[in-house]
């Protein structure tokens, strides 16, 4: 996100925050939820559950801060191992992070606060550290071109089960889904290519059985099913919490919750129960409501939901059009 747009999104949000108070309260967060405690992490914008380390979802911020992860501790928010990444040179707008069949972490320098002004972009791939702690560990740096020309993006996904990278450009008019090569090369640079069109984009991550994926934006989250490299049917809704700055999912281990992170201090990743009978547990989802038993801010039971949903979607349409107009005054 553009540093200098960050205060008036911040202040819509707010604005939004306090609209919403006077809807009906929503339901307890569920038990996995957590706040992240260390005063570091003020950007979280990627979010990924450690697989060595039960309980440790690794995350980073934004930008301006380094070649940095944080492994955080979900039952206590706080932070149990600082990673510095060498081998990277600079970040410029690191924005995601997953991790991949082989045991490694993707971290995706694929930001571009000016919308297509970079030429290339950055993926750093590393081992996850066996042992907890400050540590610093050598990375691998992947030159990233796209086919159809440089782009903002925020969400980087690896398949769980073929290794392969995507990403996901953001785009208010709708983004585009790329995929990478089979094998990333280290040397020279990596065509993404689209495959297919996405909504406005600012993470997304597949499910550890690699058959659903999940894209969120600011004012919403689907899962789609996912089979042979693509997406199929139309996605599903999923209740995503309403975040002043929805900058981040993840799967919880076993794909039992789609955990919902945000930037801010002290951020808030909230838990959402993932229905069993989701787009890939039985079924593309694509006849039946929208979102099953973890979907919907009209979900069964969720009195008065009808009306928090409706005064989101005009708050969410009063941001977007402020932000274009900043967006436009700024040149």
């Amino acid at each position: 996100m553009r540093p200098d747009l960050r205060p008036a999104v911040s202040a819509l949000a707010a604005a939004a925050v306090l609209a919403l108070t006077a809807a009906p309260a929503a339901a307890a967060a569920a038990p996995d939820s957590f706040t992240i405690e260390d005063p570091r992490i003020k950007e979280s914008s990627g979010l990924v559950a450690s697989r060595l380390h039960p309980g440790v979802y690794w995350t980073h911020n934004d930008s301006d801060d380094g070649p940095y992860l944080y492994g955080v501790d979900a039952a206590t928010g706080r932070t149990v191992a600082r990673v510095t990444m060498t081998g990277v040179g600079s970040p410029r707008d690191v924005e995601a992070i997953s991790l991949g069949p082989d045991g490694r972490l993707y971290v995706g320098d694929i930001g571009d606060n000016r919308n297509g002004s970079w030429d290339h972009v950055w993926i750093y791939r590393l081992p996850e550290p066996r042992q907890l702690g400050n540590s610093t560990v050598k990375a691998t740096q992947f030159t990233v071109r796209y086919a159809d020309g440089p782009r903002n993006a925020e969400a980087l996904m690896v398949h769980p089960v073929t290794g392969r990278v995507y990403i996901a450009s953001k785009n208010e008019d709708g983004g585009g889904l790329y995929e990478g090569p089979a094998q990333l090369a280290a040397g020279g640079s990596n065509t993404f290519r689209r495959v297919a069109e996405v909504p406005w984009v600012t993470d997304g991550a597949f499910s550890p059985d690699g058959k659903r994926l999940t894209l969120r934006g600011y004012f919403f989250a689907e899962t789609y099913a996912w089979q042979g490299g693509r997406t199929t049917g139309e996605g599903e809704r999923v209740r995503a919490p309403f975040q002043p700055q929805a900058e981040s999912v993840a799967y919880a281990p076993g794909g039992t919750a789609l955990m919902f992170g945000s930037e801010g201090s002290q951020s808030r990743v909230v838990a959402v129960p993932v229905a069993a009978d989701g787009p890939a547990g039985g079924g593309s989802g694509t006849d039946k409501p929208r979102g099953g038993a973890a979907a919907g801010p009209a979900a069964a039971g969720d009195e008065g939901s009808y009306a928090t949903g409706a005064m989101v979607l005009a708050l969410a349409v009063a941001v977007v059009f402020g932000l274009k107009r900043l967006v436009r005054r700024g040149g």
